[in-house]
């Protein structure tokens, strides 16, 4: 075995270009810009997770331990606040519950109907208007919810359905920003080819619609289903307006009450926090479940393109 020779050794103990000798040539230029984002990415993740937190935390404090001990430390009657919760007014809370769920389970699916067919139509045919609806549409998406609540109310109160479970499911079916989502995502996703491949089998197009756009539009149609939950689910305005029977309330106006009887006794606010705390539980679950929904590339193979 021959040993290197002495010029070759010092072609392999030679700095890299662009350095000094005996100096480190430390981490890439790149690996450094990208501490930037990923700091600013941690602090949004703290941004938002400090409220659950503090949250989570007070939740489990007695009504003297929420005034007077440190912020995050944690206390010891998140026993004792559930059972108040769950005793008081013989268990409204979980009919309030029981109304966010029927609220925003009912209205989600009404509303992704109603936006996958009216996002398939708009993508995949031609008439005229079709701009122009599309353009209504996207104003819908940019109006602030607030001022469409006065106007709903009145015409609920000309047809004398104010106070009903139905007050509130009516306008929350038809959502602007969820038929823009599904005519988005059905331009994506449905081929015309294969639109049209169905057309020349002798399929109808209700049947094709069915067959061939939904299960192409499903995850665009799961997601619409989560951003319509989560907005129904959390909406306080339009309920807060229609409804004063109080059996009626959904969980956000039910702790509204509550949060406004806490002024004259302090007692309730742990209750408000500790059902804010079981009000984030089912969200977290619809989201475990739905997430294995979402899938990439579903039309690979499909088209050849």
């Amino acid at each position: 075995m021959s040993t290197p020779t002495l010029p070759a050794r010092r072609r392999r103990a030679a700095p890299a270009a662009g350095t000094t000798p005996g100096t480190s040539q430390g981490p890439p230029p790149r690996r450094r810009a990208a501490l930037l984002p990923t700091a600013a990415l941690l602090l949004g993740a703290l941004y938002c997770l400090l409220p659950v937190a503090w949250v989570l935390v007070a939740s489990t404090k007695s009504g003297t331990e929420l005034f007077s001990t440190f912020t995050f430390l944690p206390g010891s009657g998140l026993g004792d606040n559930l059972a108040d919760l769950d005793a008081y007014r013989d268990g409204i809370y979980w009919r309030w519950m029981g109304n966010s769920a029927l609220y925003a389970g009912l209205g989600a699916v009404l509303s992704t109907m109603v936006s996958a067919v009216s996002g398939y139509a708009l993508a995949i045919y031609r008439f005229r208007g079709r701009e122009a609806v599309f353009n209504v549409l996207l104003a819908g998406v940019l109006m602030p919810p607030v001022i469409l609540a006065i106007p709903q109310y009145l015409l609920m109160a000309k047809a004398d359905m104010t106070d009903s479970y139905l007050s509130v499911l009516l306008p929350l079916i038809l959502s602007p920003y969820g038929v823009y989502l599904g005519r988005i995502y059905a331009q994506a996703a449905v081929p015309m080819e294969l639109v049209e491949a169905g057309r020349m089998d002798g399929a109808g197009e209700w049947r094709i619609f069915l067959r061939v756009g939904v299960p192409m539009m499903s995850p665009g149609l799961v997601t619409i289903f989560l951003f319509q939950f989560v907005a129904i689910w959390n909406n306080f305005l339009l309920p807060y307006i229609m409804l004063s029977d109080d059996t009626r309330f959904p969980m956000t106006v039910g702790l509204f009450t509550l949060l406004a009887q806490g002024s004259s006794t302090p007692a309730l606010y742990t209750l408000v926090i500790t059902g804010a705390l079981l009000a984030i539980v089912p969200l977290i679950a619809l989201f475990l479940v739905v997430q294995r929904f979402w899938s990439l590339d579903l039309l690979s193979g499909a088209v050849k393109s």
